[in-house]
């Protein structure tokens, strides 16, 4: 263990942490969009076996930074053999976890706004349409924009400022208890709404029809970016976790229990996302135009709308922030570990670092609106977006599946005596196969099909 480094207070601490960094934005309209789209509990059950096809991974992860004590732009050059260059890619830490936050400071503003405007009424009384021009009011706003930013990154920075255990451990345990009571009590809400039933049907009820119209690769293809993006490998931001952890639990173990609870918040999310939407005769759109526009409406026409959607932003601001704040944790970990900085001066730096960097997301749907980098339609966001999930996730994978596997690396040996310290689960040694050529040859395969996807839609 390193001299004098800071360690999670509990084990509690650690899990709840590392899920908060998994659970985001992601498993809230993305999960239950792509449920619903490609056969309900079919497309469940294919996403369940993808998860299952990448947990491994983020076992890898956490074992690189548990046996280095240190955030990945360090562990690397600690692991790797004599003479190899694998600490050159150490900076996928830092470009990954910027890239990231780029877009994501933005979103997770718009949800903190949103609890304002919910918990105020300033929704209260607009008919869709009316929904549907506030939000656009919202985007178009350069000073909203940059407002709700800012106080993001200033949140998240302050939490990190704190310390590992007195900032970052306690509040997103704090935040992470609250979400699952917060969502526990929404589950009930929606599940009892008057022609809830059609919307559960519709979320969990396998439709081969949905399945064969949606087509099974694409299906699958949805599933697997799906599992890839929400436990959040490659780009460290588990590696830091690791770091803070002891040896007496398995990694495997532990990891199961942080994919559970991934997965858990994400098929809850579809509890409330789907009742809803069916008890009000709304059908459940993708991305933003779900939770600032579709919801709202659906919460104006609820009894005690108002709070049931004060609390569903709450609900959404933790999930983003709790992300927002593990990742801050891994962009300054690389300043302490990598350049020696003292937790103050690297928070000082990153809280610059951060807020310039994601005023072009935040311009992006005003003052830069006319910067269209995929196409017709698509703005800065999206084309952060296509750079950290089409491109560096998936090299960042890759990186990890080679360095723990490929002799000239860490080796097979020392992975799996790390991920196997400790008592509970065992890691399977029969995967060795498996994560050394068939999982790599998928990623790439995955990797290749996106670039067709987008191109496919670039030019029609």
């Amino acid at each position: 263990m390193s001299a004098g480094r800071e360690m999670l207070g509990s084990r509690l601490g650690f899990l709840l942490l590392s899920a908060g960094c998994a659970i985001g934005l992601g498993n809230v309209w993305r999960f239950p969009y792509i449920a619903g789209a490609y056969g309900g509990a079919a497309l469940v059950g294919i996403y369940l076996l993808c998860l299952l096809a990448v947990t491994p991974i983020l076992v890898m992860e956490l074992a690189v930074g548990r046996a280095a004590r240190c955030n990945m732009g360090r562990a690397l050059r600690v692991l790797e053999p004599a003479g190899t260059r694998w600490h050159r890619c150490g900076w996928f830490a830092l470009i990954g976890s910027y890239l990231l936050m780029m877009f994501y400071t933005t979103v997770t503003g718009w949800l903190l706004a949103y609890c304002w405007y919910m918990a105020t009424g300033a929704l209260h009384g607009l008919d869709p349409a009316g929904v549907g021009d506030f939000f656009a009011r919202v985007l178009a706003s350069p000073a909203v924009q940059i407002a709700a930013m800012s106080v993001v990154v200033v949140l998240g920075c302050a939490v990190c400022a704190l310390g590992l255990r007195r900032g970052v451990e306690r509040v997103v345990k704090c935040m992470m208890l609250g979400l699952l009571i917060i969502l526990a009590a929404l589950v009930l809400r929606a599940v009892t709404l008057p022609g809830a039933g059609e919307g559960i049907a519709f979320y969990l009820a396998p439709d081969a029809s949905r399945l064969r119209d949606a087509g099974l690769f694409s299906a699958v293809n949805a599933a697997m970016n799906q599992a890839f993006f929400t436990i959040s490998v490659g780009i460290g931001s588990m590696t830091i976790f690791g770091s803070y952890q002891p040896k007496d639990r398995s990694l495997t173990g532990e990891a199961a229990l942080i994919v559970g609870l991934d997965t858990l918040v994400a098929f809850m999310a579809g509890l409330i996302i789907f009742p809803a939407c069916f008890a009000f005769g709304v059908r459940p759109d993708a991305g933003p135009g779900l939770v600032f526009v579709t919801l709202p409406n659906i919460f104006n026409s609820m009894d005690g709308g108002r709070i049931w959607g004060t609390l569903f932003f709450v609900f959404m601001g933790f999930a983003a922030l709790s992300t927002v704040i593990a990742v801050f944790e891994n962009i300054i970990s690389y300043s302490m570990d990598v350049w020696g900085m003292s937790r103050r001066r690297a928070t000082a730096l990153h809280l610059a670092g951060l807020w310039l960097a994601s005023l072009p997301c935040g311009l992006g749907f005003n003052v830069l609106s006319g910067f269209q980098p995929l196409g017709p339609g698509t703005n800065v966001l999206d084309f952060e977006d296509f750079l950290i999930s089409n491109n560096l996730l998936f090299a960042g994978t890759l990186l990890f599946l080679f360095f723990c596997t490929r002799q000239r690396g860490w080796g097979w040996e020392n992975f799996l005596a790390e991920a196997n310290a400790g008592r509970g689960l065992r890691f399977p040694v029969c995967l060795r196969f498996y994560l050394r050529w068939l999982l790599p040859a998928l990623i790439l395969f995955i990797f290749i099909m996106g670039y067709v996807e987008r191109l496919q839609k670039l030019f029609g």
